[in-house]
C-alpha cells in the first residue's frame, strides 16, 4: 500500500506530480486546499466552520484542518493508499497525523522532498502569469515555507522517512524518479 506525502516550496511541482503518480498508481490525490473547497461546497459541518473564519479572512485553524485530513483518509477510496500534498505544514501537524495513522493502524509511509532551488522557483511561480504572484510575493512564500515548512524535512529525516527528488528537472524525469522511489 502506497502512503506519500509530499513536501517542497511553493513552485516545486508537488501538486503536478502528486496528482500524476495519484493516477498512475490509482490512489487519491488528497490536497488539503481541495479538501477545504469539497467540504465548504459540500456544506459539511467542518466545511460551515472553515467558511467561518475563512469570511472574515482569517486561517482556518489547525484542528479543523487536522479534523478535515481525519475525515478524508476514514474514506473508503483512501483505504488503498493515498497521496498527501499540502499537510503536514508544521511539525505539530506531522505529530498529529503520526498519531492518526497509528489510531487507523496505518503506516509506512514515506515523505517525499520535492526540492527546487530558490531561482527556479521564482521564475516558474512568475511565469504562471497570476496577477499575485509578483517577485516580492514569491520571495516571502519562500521564506514562510522556510521558516514553518522546512522544519518538517529535519522532522522526517529523523524518522528515516524522508526521501529527496531534484525537482529541478523535466517533469517527465522527476515522474522517472519518483516512480523508482516508489519501487523501491
Amino acid at each position: 500500500m502506497t502512503r506519500l506525502i509530499f513536501l517542497g516550496p511553493p513552485g516545486a511541482g508537488k501538486g503536478t506530480q502528486a496528482k500524476n503518480l495519484a493516477e498512475f498508481l490509482y490512489i487519491p490525490h488528497i490536497s488539503t486546499g481541495d479538501i477545504l473547497r469539497q467540504a465548504i461546497q459540500d456544506q459539511t459541518n467542518l466545511g460551515m466552520q472553515a467558511q467561518s473564519f475563512m469570511d472574515k479572512g482569517e486561517l482556518v485553524p489547525d484542528k479543523l484542518v487536522e479534523d478535515m485530513v481525519e475525515e478524508r483518509l476514514k474514506q473508503p477510496d483512501a483505504q488503498t493508499g493515498w497521496i498527501l500534498d499540502g499537510f503536514p505544514r508544521k511539525v505539530t501537524q506531522a505529530k498529529f497525523l503520526g498519531e492518526l495513522l497509528i489510531n487507523l493502524r496505518e503506516g509506512g509511509e514515506k515523505v517525499i522532498n520535492l526540492d527546487a532551488p530558490d531561482a527556479v522557483v521564482i521564475n516558474r511561480l512568475l511565469g504562471r502569469g497570476r496577477k499575485d504572484d509578483t517577485e516580492e510575493v514569491i520571495r516571502r512564500r519562500l521564506e514562510i515555507y522556510r521558516d514553518e515548512t522546512a522544519p518538517l524535512i529535519n522532522y522526517y529525516s529523523d524518522r528515516q522517512q524522508l526521501l529527496t527528488v531534484n525537482g529541478n528537472q523535466s517533469q517527465e524525469e522527476v515522474f522517472s524518479d519518483l516512480k523508482n522511489i516508489i519501487a523501491a
